[in-house]
């Protein structure tokens, strides 16, 4: 049974930064395409951001471009996400996904199986 753990989360103020982390296990996790997805009251669950299997590849929504880094331990089974210089606005619930060799810019959370729980960030102005 897949499971996925998600942790980091929490309170900052903007312009800080959160790494979130998200452990796996009951999957060969080499062999998946990880991303974040977050949700936003009142919004529809959007793409943050994937990682390839080999971690060669990454691809990132533009509204996170170059204030985030999507990385990946394969000896850890861990997916990170590293966020800086936070706004407001990516105030969400955040979800780790694995999507089993899931094209890394397909960006659809349809091609990915299994999901975490969610962890909350909230950025205060």
């Amino acid at each position: 049974q897949v499971q996925l753990v998600e942790s980091g989360g929490g309170l900052v103020q903007a312009g800080g930064s959160l790494r979130l982390s998200c452990a796996a296990s009951g999957l060969t996790f080499s062999k998946y395409t990880m991303a974040w997805f977050r949700q936003a009251p009142g919004k529809e669950r959007e793409f943050v951001a994937a990682i390839s299997p080999s971690g060669a590849i990454t691809d990132y929504v533009d509204s996170v471009k170059g204030r985030s880094t999507i990385s990946r331990d394969n000896a850890k089974n861990t997916v990170y996400l590293q966020m800086n210089s936070l706004k407001p606005e990516d105030t969400a619930v955040y979800y780790c996904a694995a999507g089993f060799r899931a094209p890394t810019t397909s960006r659809g959370p349809a091609n990915f199986g299994s999901w975490g729980q969610g962890i909350q960030v909230t950025v205060s102005s």
